[in-house]
């Protein structure tokens, strides 16, 4: 059971880890025929923490701030900071990255959701050989899997495609955006 465990750990430690805690609309919500919700009632917090450990060292903190527009749709906010240290060639590469994007969210039903979010990242990339800073774009279309596992806690997977593979983007084209957590609610 513990290589089980310790089996678990390390795949978990190779990927982007992802901690959501934003509140996710549930049945209950849907259902919910009351109107008199104030305006705080239907905002959530949360966000991401994305962490990657070794010669490539990312450490990402991606706030957010959400809106229920209805009980399907919502929208919202996100600020993006990450932290670069790559040490795989001679030269050792530490930046910081940050940004920002505005989201919305609509519930096909209520476990499975398309997403659609236009971020902006202020990224260090070569331009004639010389290091300078410049805003990539990026505008994320995909959608997500949300399942509810006990009280205000849920797994949550979601693949994201960049549709304006803007050519001085640090990622491949159409390099699939993916995120595989476990939300819980506040």
């Amino acid at each position: 059971m513990n290589k089980l465990i310790s089996a678990l750990l390390v795949i978990v430690l190779l990927f982007v880890i992802n901690c959501n805690a934003q509140n996710s609309p549930s049945v209950a919500n849907k259902y919910n025929k009351n109107n008199n919700e104030k305006f705080t009632d239907k905002l959530y917090f949360g966000g991401n923490l994305g962490l990657s450990f070794g010669t490539y060292t990312m450490i990402g903190i991606y706030p957010i701030v959400g809106y229920k527009i209805t009980p399907e749709l919502s929208s919202g906010i996100k600020i993006t900071y990450q932290y670069i240290n790559d040490s795989r060639y001679n030269t050792t590469y530490t930046s910081s990255n940050y940004g920002g994007s505005v989201f919305a969210r609509y519930r096909i039903i209520p476990q499975l959701y398309a997403h659609i979010e236009y971020e902006s990242i202020n990224y260090e990339i070569y331009n004639n050989y010389q290091l300078e800073r410049d805003w990539i774009p990026f505008l994320y279309v995909g959608g997500g899997f949300s399942q509810p596992v006990g009280g205000n806690t849920w797994v949550n997977a979601q693949i994201l495609f960049d549709v304006l593979q803007d050519s001085r983007s640090p990622y491949n084209e159409w390099e699939p955006f993916y995120s595989i957590g476990v939300g819980i609610g506040f």
